[in-house]
């Protein structure tokens, strides 16, 4: 399966839900929200769909765009990163909890 065939089937991700939520919530068009943290709208609309994804800088600058949690915006990217790296892996769950673990210590 080649990556643009992968894209098709991954999950909504849940940060981009958050930002269309919010958008719509806040009545702003695409344009505005994308100009805002510097990208083009093609690309937020993908981030929105979980086709593509922001990098942690312009999740901060969307946060404080909404004057939404930057905890909140940061936690559903890192999710959707982990979802996205094991996604469909057998052995996720056991993975997560050995990651976990690890970050606690």
């Amino acid at each position: 399966m080649t990556l643009h065939d992968k894209s098709k089937y991954r999950n909504v991700s849940y940060l981009g839900q958050k930002i269309r939520e919010t958008r719509e919530k806040q009545n702003l068009l695409l344009r505005q929200v994308a100009a805002h943290i510097e990208v083009d709208t093609a690309l937020m609309s993908k981030a929105e769909r979980g086709e593509r994804n922001l990098n942690r800088d312009q999740v901060v600058k969307l946060a404080k765009f909404f004057n939404s949690s930057e905890e909140e915006y940061i936690s559903l990217w890192l999710c959707d990163k982990v979802i996205e790296a094991v996604d469909n892996d057998p052995l996720a769950t056991q993975g997560i909890k050995k990651a976990l673990t690890k970050i606690k210590n």
